[in-house]
């Protein structure tokens, strides 16, 4: 059943994704719905291959899967996002709003916060463009990670994250921005589109979730 509603739920949002809802693009910056029951599972399910902003390869599947050395798996929050490159307003807020959520948090709890963004412009995002956007903006290097993938999985993945976005005729982006909060499973546990200020319930939950990733 759970495998079912994650196809279900992938579905609708690709429909928004491929600009096929009958919601207008108004409606991108409203806030969004409290995950409901049937979100309540782990986005890792699927494996979709990724490559970083250091070309090392990497599955969307193994995000809740940092290893120790004692070999035993260790559960990291996660917040997660979608941009692009090229992006000169929207997307340099999202990585600044992103500094300054895991700056509230104590030493501990942001050791142990990862951050994962998606590219939504896989065809000219290339890893060198992802290295420079890490370099210039990013938080640090083992904890931030800046990811392309195929544009045919771009489109699963911000279905699974209900990002919303519309290529234009310059090439560029009409796209939603949310940050989603996922557990040490890979469980949404809340999301925030406010990225120009800060929201302090998202950042409550924040807090409680990177003490208690599990």
């Amino acid at each position: 059943m759970s495998h079912r509603r994650l196809i279900l739920r992938q579905t609708g949002a690709t429909l928004v994704a491929l600009g096929l809802s009958a919601a207008s693009r108004s409606d991108m910056g409203k806030a969004p719905a409290v995950p409901t029951a049937a979100s309540r599972q782990s986005l890792y399910q699927l494996k979709i291959p990724l490559t970083d902003q250091s070309g090392a390869a990497a599955w969307w599947g193994e995000f809740g899967e940092a290893v120790r050395p004692a070999g035993k798996k260790e559960a990291h929050p996660r917040l997660v996002g979608m941009f692009y490159t090229r992006c000169d307003m929207v997307c340099p807020m999202l990585f600044e709003s992103i500094r300054m959520m895991e700056a509230t948090l104590p030493e501990v709890s942001r050791q142990r916060l990862r951050v994962s963004l998606i590219t939504l412009d896989p065809e000219r995002d290339d890893v060198a463009s992802l290295k420079k956007t890490a370099d210039q903006r990013g938080g640090e290097p083992e904890r931030w990670r800046l990811y392309r993938s195929d544009p045919r999985d771009v489109r699963k993945i911000a279905a699974l994250l209900g990002v919303q976005y519309r290529r234009l005729d310059s090439g560029d982006f009409s796209h939603s921005a949310p940050v989603i909060l996922l557990d040490g499973q890979g469980v949404e546990v809340g999301r925030t589109d406010q990225i120009t200020r800060p929201d302090p319930a998202f950042l409550k939950l924040l807090a409680k979730v990177a003490d208690n990733p599990t």
